[in-house]
């Protein structure tokens, strides 16, 4: 069975309020550095074949910043999936932008959830998965229950099928987020935590893409020294962290990081396989 080649974008590697923070508060990061300039976390999975004038595309999670993410990643008309790792506001607000995206597609996206972030969106954004009696605009998503956890599904495009294995990480002590394993590409930036039957899906993992929010110690992430610690466990040829606050300066930490682990940055593209 060949390979299927694919690209994961970072559309964002920034903590839950950016970089800067609102009040132009840079922290550490110097304002210099392009870099530095962080939005809210999300990723663009797509498939690269030569000649792939239709790449399937994953999008994983809809930040506040979602419209300005997708127009800086090209001509994007069609998504073939939405997965969430969790419900809170820095992963999902974005969501009504997705309005556009259905419009040019003349159907509606898969968003793939668990139960929780499913009670939460359609709380929040009814309207964008049923259409209101009162409204003009129809509804532009269709909710899907996650697949079993640790199981692998398909998200089916023109571009070729992309295998897509979620599996649960601690969000803090009393709180469980995603994470998800593409091919030779795990991606997880909500993580305090990795339970055992998660620690096996991440296992022979070549680019992991994962929480560091800090230098020092947080009780919902994985803060700088945490992340490496399991990067050394994991043991990835490559490690990229994302989800960083104001404290993380670019330029510093690539002086400090080991050779197999850089910081991201918003743009950044990665290849892979599945």
């Amino acid at each position: 069975m060949s390979e299927t080649k694919i690209s994961v974008r970072i559309l964002g590697c920034g903590s839950s309020g950016g970089v800067p923070r609102i009040g132009n508060r840079w922290g550490d990061c110097d304002p210099s550095e392009p870099k530095n300039r962080r939005s809210r976390c999300s990723i663009l999975l797509s498939t690269t074949e030569p000649g792939d004038a239709s790449p399937t595309h994953i999008l994983v999670d809809t930040s506040p910043d979602m419209r300005e993410q997708l127009l800086s990643a090209g001509n994007i008309r069609h998504i073939n999936a939405v997965l969430f790792t969790h419900d809170h506001a820095d992963q999902t607000h974005g969501l009504d932008d997705l309005r556009q995206v259905a419009y040019m597609m003349r159907e509606r996206i898969p968003v793939y959830m668990d139960e929780i972030t499913s009670q939460t969106l359609f709380r929040r954004f009814a309207y964008v998965f049923e259409q209101a009696e009162d409204s003009a605009y129809p509804a532009i998503l269709n909710g899907i229950d996650m697949p079993p956890l640790g199981k692998t599904f398909l998200v089916a495009g023109k571009g070729g099928d992309i295998p897509v294995t979620p599996f649960a990480v601690e969000h803090g002590p009393t709180f469980q987020a995603l994470g998800f394993r593409f091919g030779s590409i795990a991606y997880t930036p909500d993580v305090s935590d990795i339970p055992a039957p998660s620690v096996a899906a991440l296992q022979g993992v070549d680019t992991w893409i994962i929480d560091a929010l800090r230098r020092e110690a947080h009780p919902t992430h994985f803060h700088l020294d945490l992340a490496l610690e399991w990067i050394k466990k994991i043991k990835p040829r490559r490690a990229i962290l994302t989800n960083m606050h104001v404290d993380m300066d670019y330029q510093s930490l690539c002086k400090e990081l080991p050779e197999n682990v850089v910081p991201a940055f918003d743009g950044m593209v990665v290849e892979g396989w599945v």
